[in-house]
C-alpha cells in the first residue's frame, strides 16, 4: 500500500509538472492585446484594408506557384541574362509542363529551366526528364493568360515524405511499443515547436521565456510517454530541464558579455524585413535556438543516468545514496564525452561550408573568432555542452533523493 502511495505521489509532482508546463505554453502562445509589435501589425494590416486571412492571400497571390509534371523536354539553349552587353549566359532547358495544381490547372504549357545556379557553368544542374514534378512560376497577362513559365524547383516533398514513412516504420518494426511511443513523442515535439514556439515568437513574446516552457513542457511529455510514471521519469525530467536552464543561462551570461546581437546570420537579417513587423529581441532568439538545440542531447543524457541508476537500485536494493550518487556520476562521465562531441560536431557539420571558405582565403584565426556569426556558433556548441555536462549531477542528485525519499516511505 505504501509502495502505491510512493508511485502515487510520483504520478502527481510529475503530471503538476507537466500540467504548469503547458499552462506556460498556452499563456505564451495565446495574443497580446497590450503589446505594441502586435498593435502595430494589426494597423497596418487595418490601413491595408485586409485582415489577417487577406494578408494570406495577398501573398499567395504574390508567389503564384504551380505545381507541373514534365510531359515533353524540347531543348537545351542558352539563354542570355541580364544585359547583354555583360554577356552572362546560361544553359537553360525548355520543357512542356502540365499542371496538375495552383494556378491553370489542367493547362500545358512552356517552360524553361536553367541548368546552373548563381550563373556558374561549371556547376550543371541535372536535366529534367518526361514525368518529373516541378514547381513552375507563372507572370500572366492582364487578361490573365500566361505570359511566361519558368520551373522554380524541383517537386522534392515527395521523396522527403518518403524519407519520414521509412524512418516511422524503422522506428516501429525495431522499437515495436517503444517505438510508437516514439514516434507519438516525436510528433508532439514538431507540434509544439510549430504551432506554440514559433507563433508566439512571432507574436513577439519573449522568445528565452517561450523557448524555456516549451522546452519544460516537451520535456516533460516525452518522458511521460517513453518511461511512464515513476522515479526515473521524474529524476530525468528534473535532471533535463536543470541542463537546459544552465545551457541558457551560459548563452544569456556569455552572450551579453561579449556583445552578440544575434545578427549574424542572413535569415536573423531577414526578419527584419518579415510583413508582420514584429521587433525581434535577436539577441533572445540566439539564446532560445541554444535551447532548443540542447534539449534532444540532454533528454538523452538525463534518462540514460536515471535508467541505470533506477536499474541499480533495483538489483542491489541495499545500495547506499553516495555509492548510487557514484555509480550515476560514473555512467555519466562515460556518455558526457561522447554526448559533447555530438553536439560540437553537429554545430560544426553545419558549419562546414563556411569553414571552407574561410580556410580557402586563408582568413587569420583571430579575425574569424571575433566575427559575430562565428562567436554565435562557438557560444551554442560549448554552452550547449556546458548544459549537458550538468544535467548528469543534476539528475543523479535528482534520483538519489528521490529513492530517498520515497525509500522512508516504505520503511
Amino acid at each position: 500500500m505504501i509502495i502505491k502511495k510512493g508511485r502515487g505521489a510520483v504520478l502527481l509532482i510529475l503530471l503538476l509538472i507537466i500540467s504548469v508546463s503547458i499552462n506556460l505554453m498556452t499563456v505564451f502562445c495565446e495574443g497580446d492585446t497590450n503589446n505594441p509589435d502586435t498593435e502595430g501589425t494589426t494597423d497596418m494590416q487595418l490601413e491595408e484594408g485586409s485582415g489577417e486571412e487577406g494578408n494570406t492571400e495577398e501573398q499567395a497571390v504574390d508567389v503564384p506557384y504551380s505545381r507541373g509534371r514534365v510531359v515533353r523536354v524540347i531543348e537545351e539553349v542558352d539563354r542570355s541574362i541580364g544585359d547583354e552587353e555583360i554577356g552572362i549566359v546560361a544553359p537553360t532547358q525548355v520543357v512542356d509542363v502540365l499542371i496538375v495544381k495552383g494556378l491553370h490547372k489542367g493547362e500545358t504549357v512552356r517552360a524553361d529551366y536553367s541548368l546552373t545556379y548563381n550563373f556558374n557553368s561549371e556547376y550543371k544542374l541535372s536535366q529534367l526528364g518526361v514525368g518529373d514534378e516541378v514547381l513552375l512560376y507563372i507572370e500572366e497577362n492582364d487578361d490573365g493568360t500566361v505570359a511566361t513559365a519558368s520551373v522554380a524547383e524541383f517537386a522534392r516533398d515527395k521523396y522527403l515524405l518518403y524519407l519520414v514513412l521509412a524512418f516511422v516504420l524503422i522506428l516501429i518494426l525495431i522499437g515495436r511499443g517503444s517505438g510508437v511511443k516514439a514516434v507519438i513523442s516525436l510528433a508532439l515535439t514538431a507540434l509544439a515547436v510549430v504551432k506554440i514556439l514559433i507563433p508566439a515568437i512571432l507574436a513577439g513574446r519573449n522568445p528565452v521565456i517561450v523557448s524555456v516552457a516549451v522546452c519544460a513542457g516537451v520535456i516533460g511529455i516525452t518522458m511521460f510517454i517513453i518511461s511512464g510514471p515513476n522515479k526515473k521519469t521524474l529524476s530525468s525530467i528534473i535532471g533535463t530541464v536543470g541542463g537546459v536552464v544552465v545551457a541558457g543561462i551560459v548563452a544569456m551570461l556569455v552572450g551579453s558579455i561579449a556583445r552578440l546581437t544575434g545578427l549574424g546570420g542572413d535569415e536573423s537579417q531577414m526578419l527584419m524585413y518579415i510583413p508582420q513587423s514584429v521587433h525581434f529581441d535577436f539577441r533572445g532568439l540566439l539564446f532560445a535556438g541554444i535551447l532548443i538545440g540542447t534539449m534532444g542531447a540532454n533528454m538523452d543524457v538525463g534518462i540514460s543516468i536515471a535508467s541505470a541508476m533506477d536499474e541499480i537500485k533495483a538489483n542491489n536494493p541495499q545500495i547506499k545514496p553516495r555509492d548510487l550518487m557514484r555509480a550515476g556520476m560514473n555512467v555519466g562521465r562515460d556518455i558526457m564525452a561522447t554526448m559533447s562531441n555530438t553536439l560540437i560536431l553537429a554545430y560544426a557539420g553545419g558549419s562546414l561550408q563556411l569553414m571552407l571558405l574561410l580556410m580557402a582565403y586563408n582568413t587569420p584565426f583571430s579575425h574569424v573568432i571575433n566575427w559575430d556569426v562565428i562567436a554565435s556558433e562557438v557560444l551554442r556548441a560549448i554552452a550547449g555542452s556546458i548544459g549537458l555536462v550538468f544535467t548528469i549531477p543534476i539528475t543523479a542528485f535528482v534520483a538519489v533523493n528521490i529513492e530517498k525519499w520515497l525509500g522512508s516511505r516504505q520503511e
